[in-house]
């Protein structure tokens, strides 16, 4: 019993923390990550607690978090693909390669058009079209409906022709 009230009140703070990361309060939701990993820790908050972390642009910590998360559940993909994109804003992209691949084939992701798209915006960078077009088209073979990457693929397209 006393298990099950752990796991709801964690919930509860990763709940509040989500909400406020939402507004934009981050220091509010950091607090609130933080709570809810005290007292239960799972890759889903470390993750968001990370994506938190990148949007003060403290891509250390928010990397750090990612390998947290992947340790506890190493088939969560959210985290594969969160240090790729934050090694992309780093500059490092053929570091940001990996870590994007194991996300493509995580068991358990619910958005693998988003590693796709990354390594397609790597490829792009990188003056690779024919592997960014395939990534793009992968992307939106996962979502057909992932907006971002059916404006690179066209994009990409035009500008080749």
């Amino acid at each position: 019993m006393a298990e099950e009230h752990e796991e709801q009140l964690a919930l509860e703070y990763f709940q509040r923390a989500y909400a406020h990361q939402m507004k934009g309060e981050l220091d509010e939701a950091i607090e609130f990550y933080k709570k809810s990993i005290a007292i239960v820790p799972t890759a889903e908050a470390h993750t968001f607690l990370g994506w938190t972390y990148s949007f003060q642009k403290r891509y250390a910590d928010a990397i750090a978090e990612c390998h947290r998360a992947i340790e506890i559940d190493p088939d969560f993909g959210n985290p594969y693909n969160d240090i790729g994109a934050y090694l992309i804003e780093q500059g490092a992209l053929d570091e940001a390669i990996p870590w994007l691949e194991k996300a493509t084939v995580a068991p358990r992701y619910e958005s693998y058009c988003f590693p796709h798209y990354n390594l397609g915006r790597i490829y792009e960078r990188k003056h690779e079209w024919s592997k960014a077009l395939e990534c793009y088209r992968n992307s939106l073979a996962q979502n057909s409906g992932y907006t971002l990457a059916e404006a690179s693929l066209r994009r990409l397209q035009a500008m080749m022709n």
